[in-house]
């Protein structure tokens, strides 16, 4: 039942919140020169949002730069390079405008903006230096314009790390938390049915590990269930129908609460796994990584009785209230994948190969086994070789 609960992070959330972005970043009083840190992609550019971003921090008397190299699975050499880009430019805080990528991207440019050395000093475990930072980040500033990680609200960021093919979460202290976020669902309407889709499930998946590991209280499971039926009930909506701005609005939410999930108890192995997955093939992107793998992962907790009576409300919450055994559940995610239309990803579409999976096993247990730590029930190498092997297709 014991929990720590500490959320520094304002929220802005609802339809229109970036209007009031200047007002707010002016009454936070951060600096009068910041780096709009953006994707590699034209999704900003095109929708609108990063003009309307420039324009608040403009009439709120605010100097900006733009650093527009951030991949869809951030480089360690990428973070190097924006960093130094801060230094030079003497930005005072950083708005990240973007999905999970450029918000993780950006608290781990904050802290090596301020920080001495290399990204992967600080990284702990595979080749990671282990080492804390000392130096306070750059403030964050959070503006999202998908509904998949929950990074506005968290301190975390993941990076690849390309020497090594490691994929690691870095961050964790308390001044890595943006210190303001918006959450405005209009600005994820032109956002496409697929990756609507695999931001969706990687939210839905914040929640649902959360909520089956050990460290699981009281707080973190109002925060899981509620999340979990927000995408039970919007998540193909949204996907069919990017301009339901109901659907927007409620898979936002499950959103920014699985970001709140993840501070309250600990993701599992499953995110170990993926992230091993994208880390030997940066192509794949993270959503979609987990959902291939996701009915066989859950079925080996089910198969071992993790914890029944979770599986089965969770069945419950994604909306199959007659649900009375634990494998419900895989068959409510298997219905609500099918319903998404991502129920046919195929890891050999992106280049994975059986004989790989060995090495992806060990990497997800070297890389981040805190999170195999978490799981209720031993997962070892064994079992997740075998969980790849199911899922391959």
């Amino acid at each position: 039942m014991s929990y720590n609960f500490y959320q520094p992070t304002r929220v802005l959330f609802g339809p229109g919140r970036l209007n009031e972005l200047g007002e707010n970043i002016k009454n936070l009083n951060l600096g009068k020169k910041a780096a709009i840190v953006i994707s590699n992609g034209k999704s900003t550019k095109e929708s609108g949002s990063l003009d309307r971003t420039e324009k608040q921090l403009k009439d709120a008397g605010i100097d900006t730069v733009i650093f527009d190299k951030v991949e869809s699975n951030p480089l360690a050499s990428t973070i190097m390079e924006a960093a130094a880009f801060m230094k030079e430019n003497h930005c005072e805080f950083i708005v990240a405008l973007g999905g999970g990528s450029v918000m993780d991207a950006a608290k781990i440019i904050a802290i090596m903006a301020t920080n001495p050395g290399d990204v992967w000093d600080y990284a702990f475990g595979g080749h990671g230096g282990c080492k804390p930072y000392l130096e306070t980040p750059l403030p964050v500033v959070a503006v999202t314009t998908t509904a998949g990680t929950g990074s506005e609200v968290d301190a975390w960021g993941v990076v690849n790390n390309e020497k090594y093919d490691e994929k690691i979460g870095l961050g964790g202290a308390d001044a890595s938390h943006p210190v303001l976020a918006v959450v405005d669902p209009e600005l994820m309407a032109t956002v496409p049915p697929k990756f609507t889709a695999f931001q969706g499930f990687d939210a839905l998946f914040h929640s649902t590990e959360c909520y089956i590991t050990s460290p699981a209280n009281l707080m973190s499971d109002m925060f899981a269930i509620t999340a979990i039926e927000n995408i039970g009930r919007y998540l193909a909506r949204a996907v069919q129908d990017g301009s339901d701005m109901e659907a927007r609005e409620h898979v936002a939410f499950a959103n920014t609460l699985s970001g709140h999930v993840m501070e309250l108890s600990a993701c599992s192995s499953e995110h170990s796994m993926e992230h091993a997955m994208s880390a030997m093939h940066p192509e794949l992107p993270h959503g979609a990584g987990l959902i291939m793998i996701s009915l066989e992962y859950y079925k080996y907790f089910v198969e071992h009785h993790a914890c029944d009576e979770r599986f089965i409300r969770m069945a419950k919450a994604l909306g199959r209230e007659d649900a009375s055994e634990p494998m419900d559940f895989v068959r409510a995610l298997a219905d609500l994948q099918k319903a998404c239309g991502v129920d046919d990803l195929k890891m050999s579409d992106y280049g994975f190969k059986p004989e790989e999976f060995p090495e992806m096993a060990k990497k997800a247990k070297d890389t981040m086994g805190g999170l195999y730590a978490a799981d209720r029930i031993e997962l070892n190498e064994e079992d997740t070789v075998s969980i790849y092997r199911k899922s391959y297709r």
